[in-house]
């Protein structure tokens, strides 16, 4: 389980304004329940927040103001038991290219603590579960682009996590990459697991997601279901999902402008 509560971060940019120093409020405020067993996606354009939220939850980064908790404990104050209890992958995030799959593995399982014994066990389960017999041995610089994806995925599942995040993993693979990638993140919704999925992807969501929170330059602008995001509206926000996406950042933006009139 991941929760969040009325979570905020601001960076500090130094520059002066006409209402004083201009902060980034990158998190502004948001909550929501992450539950085992389902998909959570959180949803937004880029600069929306996502990223600085998820480094949160993965203990990178403090918040500010609010709390996170992830599998019963807090991010700040347990930030240990929280990273034993995490599996990230995040499209960026690439293998040291002189080491081989293997290597690879042993190297994640044991900074996860794992025994020799259990580590042996669980290399050999990925190793089947992710077909990775082939090229196992190989140096990771030279395996194409989807056999990378398999051993970066075997990587955050080697200590099978309870809690597993997506960011924008997708990002950069082809089109079959992308589907085998989604039918492991509906594995590990099978599973039990707890499942975050970030994306700017609308349709993403839509095949994948039972729970949705929108960001929208740090605030929170929806949080709910999928099909409550589906009826979001009614039919007058559009048919389609990316409509309806679309009309609520744009409904954001209209508040912000508002309120910032207001301030003037």
């Amino acid at each position: 389980m991941i929760e969040s509560k009325q979570v905020s971060k601001v960076f500090k940019t130094g520059k002066k304004g006409n209402t004083g120093k201009a902060d980034v409020h990158a998190v502004d405020g948001v909550s929501f329940r992450c539950e085992p067993g389902r998909v959570f996606a959180l949803l937004g354009p880029n600069g929306s927040g996502k990223t600085t939220l998820l480094r949160m939850i993965s203990t990178l980064m403090s918040p500010d103001k609010g709390g996170l908790i992830v599998g019963g404990f807090d991010c700040v104050k347990q930030s240990e038991e929280v990273r034993k209890r995490i599996g990230f992958l995040t499209g960026s995030a690439g293998l040291h290219e002189k080491l081989s799959g293997r290597e690879t593995l042993e190297f994640f399982g044991t900074l996860q603590g794992l025994s020799d014994e259990h580590l042996e066990t669980r290399i050999s389960q990925m190793i089947e579960e992710f077909k990775l017999t082939e090229f196992i041995d190989r140096a990771t610089g030279k395996l194409s682009m989807g056999q990378k994806q398999r051993v970066m995925i075997a990587r955050t599942l080697i200590h099978d996590p309870e809690v597993v995040i997506f960011d924008e993993a997708t990002t950069g693979l082809d089109v079959l990459a992308a589907r085998g990638l989604m039918d492991i993140v509906r594995a590990c919704k099978d599973a039990g697991k707890t499942v975050l999925f970030s994306t700017h992807i609308m349709g993403e969501v839509a095949l994948l997601a039972d729970d949705v929170t929108i960001l929208h330059k740090g605030k929170q602008i929806f949080s709910g279901t999928i099909e409550e995001l589906k009826q979001h509206g009614g039919a007058g926000a559009g048919e389609s999902m990316e409509e309806k996406f679309i009309s609520l950042l744009e409904e954001a933006e209209e508040r912000l402008k508002e309120k910032e009139e207001a301030l003037c």
